[in-house]
């Protein structure tokens, strides 16, 4: 995302300064899950789970938030990192 994923990210980092890392954390986690990397959608996790309320974030509605596509990682793929490093 270049320059402006860097501003994200460090948006993200700073709402350390106001919720605690266990709140912070979860919410990126529920934003992998939902597929939304986004500043605001990370925030908006975070409050739901402090108001203790199902979050409103339909990514149809919102277009203009990243997404993320995180892929699993086949077992494969370490066995040719680890043959890799030893020659």
């Amino acid at each position: 995302m270049g320059k402006a994923g860097k501003r994200e990210y460090v948006q993200v980092l700073r709402l350390l300064e106001t919720f605690r890392l266990a709140e912070v954390e979860g919410a990126i986690r529920d934003a992998l899950k939902l597929g939304a990397i986004g500043f605001d959608a990370v925030k908006h996790l975070v409050l739901c789970r402090i108001e203790r309320r199902p979050p409103r974030l339909d990514l149809d509605l919102y277009p203009y938030l990243p997404r993320a596509r995180v892929a699993a990682t086949s077992a494969r793929s370490y066995m040719s990192l680890l043959f890799g490093a030893g020659q």
